[in-house]
């Protein structure tokens, strides 16, 4: 009958501890808020990275680098984004409210890159290689041929129909304009002096074509 009592009293003890020690543990969640700025223009820094270390608990800074999550004291968090030193920050053990607010400073990271040059050829001796072997028309007749296959393929081109993709971008260029000109008079060329000094220049020339 004894050793049951003493079993039903440290039960009872052992739950009792239990609780309290739950009840504690509550008690040491802090809601930690702050915001993350730069150490020297004292710019706020979005979208940094906000964990607690060695847990997989942690948040992200908004746009106007403002933060908030849940800690417990002696946490360490660590701080980090691109173009910025990473660093930590210990919560205090001596806090006895569960709201905690931090500003938390991160200093800038220079990382200088070794400078290249970008090029289309491996090496010099490549370049010059095809350079020399370069087929270039060296008279007169051979690049004018050259120029009127160019000028015969352009007019055969503006002589088709537009295709599916050239009426896309028709109608959307036409949508464009409508919005881009919306609650206003659209330009009008028939006041513009330029177009009017093309016209007349066109005319003279005799290459006004008229349709």
């Amino acid at each position: 009958m004894k050793s049951t009592g003493l079993l039903l009293l440290i039960a009872i003890f052992s739950l009792a501890t239990f609780k309290c020690s739950s009840q504690t543990k509550h008690h040491q969640l802090i809601q930690l808020s702050g915001v993350v700025v730069e150490h020297d223009s004292l710019q706020t820094i979005p979208y940094v990275a906000i964990i607690i270390k060695n847990s997989t608990r942690g948040t992200i800074t908004d746009n106007n680098g403002y933060y908030s999550f849940i800690v417990i004291p002696g946490d360490t968090i660590e701080f980090s984004a691109i173009g910025f030193k990473s660093n930590q920050y210990i919560i205090p053990d001596t806090l006895s409210g569960d709201k905690y607010a931090h500003i938390h400073l991160m200093q800038r990271d220079t990382i200088s890159l070794k400078p290249f040059v970008f090029t289309s050829w491996p090496s010099k001796e490549a370049f010059k290689s095809a350079f020399l072997k370069l087929d270039l028309p060296d008279n007169d007749l051979a690049r004018a041929k050259r120029n009127m296959l160019i000028a015969a393929e352009k007019a055969r081109l503006e002589g088709n129909r537009m295709d599916a993709r050239g009426n896309f971008y028709n109608t959307a260029q036409q949508e464009y304009d409508k919005l881009y000109y919306a609650g206003q008079y659209p330009p009008n060329n028939l006041l513009n002096p330029i177009s009017w000094a093309r016209f007349i220049q066109a005319w003279k020339a005799g290459s006004l074509n008229i349709q």
